[in-house]
C-alpha cells in the first residue's frame, strides 16, 4: 500500500477505532469541559455544577465511574488553543464547551471526539443540519427567539425616550454579521438610529459606552459574547457611571447590576446537555442526536439600575419579566 492510500485509511478508521474503544466496558470514563472564563465565575460555575447534578441524576458519580478534566481559560484564545489541543490528545470519551470562539478551535481540532456545545449558534457551520448533525459534534443552541431584535425592543420599552442605540460586540464572535443585519432591521423598524460599535478590550467597550452618552437619548445592546460575559463587572459598571440605558443578552449582567436582560435560560441549556453526554457515554452518535434549541427563555429586569437611571417600568414590561431584581 502506497503511504498516502494508508494515511488515507487509517483516518478513514478514526471514528470506528475511537467507537471501539469508547465502549470498552468497566473504564472509568472521562467528560473534558471547557469554559472560556475565569475558574471565579459563580454564575458560570452554577451553569456546569447543574450540568454535573443531572449528570449524577443518569448514574454518572465522579470519582467512581466517571472523571471530569475541566478547563477554565478566560477569553484567552491562546489558553483556549492550549487546553483544546491538550484535551484532544488525552482522548475524552467526550467534550462539553461553550462559546462560538471556543467551538470554532475544538471543530479544528477534533472530527471524532463527541462534542457537546452548549448555547451556540449551530447555524454556522457546526453540523450538517440541526435534526442530522452528520459529524461529531451536537449539542443545545442558544438561537430560537431573534434575541438582538428582542434586546432592542425591550429597550424603548424601558427606554422610550432612546433614539440612538450602539450595538458593542466582538467582531471576532463569528455570529457577528447576523446580529449587526438583525440589528439595523430592527432598528429600522424602531425608529431609532443604528450604531455599530466593534470592540475586543475592555477599554474599548468603556469608550463605546462613553461615545453612546455623549449625545442624547443614548442606549446600548450587548448581545451573547465572551467578552461581554467575561468583564460584565466593569461593563455594567461603566454603563451605571455614563447613564447609559443598556439591555444584554445573559441574566448574568443583570445580576450585577444591568439594566435588563432577555435571554435563552443558559442554566436550563447546561442541565439539559446532561442528557446528550449520558447518551454519548452510554454507546450513541452526535450524528444521531439532533441539536435542540432552548425551551425557556428569561427577561430579568432590575429596578435598583431603572431608578438610578431616572426610568420607570411600565406595567406591560414588569408582567412580562421572569424576574425583577428589586
Amino acid at each position: 500500500m502506497r503511504r498516502r492510500d494508508f494515511t488515507v485509511a487509517w483516518l478513514g478508521g478514526l471514528p470506528l477505532a475511537w467507537a471501539a474503544w469508547a465502549q470498552q466496558p468497566n473504564r472509568l470514563r472521562t467528560v473534558a469541559i471547557v469554559m472560556p472564563y475565569p475558574e471565579t465565575d459563580a454564575e458560570v460555575q452554577d451553569r456546569v455544577a447543574a450540568f454535573r447534578e443531572e449528570l449524577r441524576k443518569f448514574g454518572w458519580q465522579a470519582g467512581e465511574n466517571l472523571r471530569f478534566d475541566e478547563r477554565w481559560t478566560t477569553d484567552d484564545m491562546g489558553r483556549v488553543q492550549a487546553a483544546v489541543a491538550d484535551l484532544v490528545a488525552a482522548m475524552p470519551d467526550t467534550i462539553l464547551a461553550t462559546g462560538a470562539r471556543v467551538m470554532s478551535v475544538v471543530q479544528q481540532q477534533t472530527r471524532s471526539i463527541p462534542v457537546v456545545f452548549v448555547a451556540v449558534s449551530a447555524e454556522r457551520g457546526l453540523v450538517a443540519s440541526l435534526q442530522r448533525p452528520g459529524g461529531n459534534i451536537t449539542g443545545f443552541t442558544l438561537s430560537g427567539l431573534p434575541i438582538v431584535e428582542k434586546l432592542l425592543e425591550i429597550l424603548t420599552q424601558i427606554a422610550p425616550s432612546v433614539r440612538r442605540v450602539a450595538l458593542i460586540f466582538n467582531p471576532d464572535n463569528p455570529n457577528s454579521p447576523r446580529n449587526i443585519q438583525r440589528f439595523n432591521e430592527a432598528a429600522t423598524k424602531l425608529g431609532v438610529e443604528p450604531v455599530i460599535a466593534p470592540i475586543h478590550e475592555p477599554t474599548e467597550i468603556e469608550r463605546a459606552i462613553e461615545a453612546s452618552a455623549q449625545g442624547p437619548n443614548g442606549g446600548v445592546v450587548f448581545p451573547s459574547d465572551l467578552t461581554i460575559l467575561t468583564h460584565r463587572d466593569r461593563v455594567v459598571a461603566a454603563a451605571a457611571r455614563h447613564r447609559v440605558p443598556a439591555a444584554y443578552a445573559d441574566r448574568a449582567m443583570v445580576a450585577g447590576g444591568g439594566l435588563i436582560s432577555f435571554s435563552a435560560d443558559r442554566k436550563d441549556l447546561f442541565r439539559r446537555s446532561a442528557q446528550y453526554v449520558n447518551r454519548i457515554l452510554r454507546g450513541e452518535s452526535p450524528a444521531e442526536l439532533p441539536v435542540q434549541q432552548p425551551t425557556r427563555y428569561e427577561l430579568v429586569l432590575n429596578l435598583k439600575a431603572a431608578q438610578r437611571l431616572g426610568l420607570e417600568a411600565p406595567p406591560a414590561l414588569l408582567v412580562q419579566a421572569d424576574e425583577v431584581i428589586e
